[in-house]
C-alpha cells in the first residue's frame, strides 16, 4: 500500500456527516489495512492540506436477508480527519 490514492477510497459527503465540517473535520472511506500515519499523509498529499488529528472507526457489517439466504454488508473502516485552523477541504481540491 505505497499509494495514497489506495489508501484514501473516497471522502463521505453525506448529511450526517457534514456535521463535522464546522469543526474542520472530514470523513472519508479508507482502506482496512491502514494505519493513522498513512491517512495522515495521503490526505496531506491528496488535497494539499495540513492535519492536525487522524481518528479511525470500524463500521461491523450487518446481517442481510434476501428471500431465504443469510448474507452480511461488507465492514468498512473509516477515518475522521482534523485539519489545523485555516485549512479546509472543497470539492474540487483533489488533484
Amino acid at each position: 500500500m505505497n499509494y495514497s490514492q489506495d489508501i484514501i477510497k473516497a471522502l463521505i459527503r453525506t448529511e450526517k456527516s457534514t456535521r463535522y465540517e464546522p469543526n474542520g473535520k472530514y470523513l472519508f472511506l479508507i482502506s482496512p489495512e491502514a494505519n493513522k500515519i498513512q491517512v495522515k499523509r495521503a490526505v496531506e498529499q491528496i488535497y494539499k492540506v495540513k492535519v492536525k488529528d487522524v481518528n479511525t472507526l470500524i463500521s461491523p457489517g450487518k446481517l442481510k436477508r434476501v428471500r431465504y439466504h443469510l448474507g452480511r454488508t461488507p465492514e468498512l473502516k473509516k477515518a475522521i480527519v482534523t485539519l489545523k485552523e485555516g485549512q479546509k477541504i472543497s470539492e474540487a481540491t483533489p488533484s
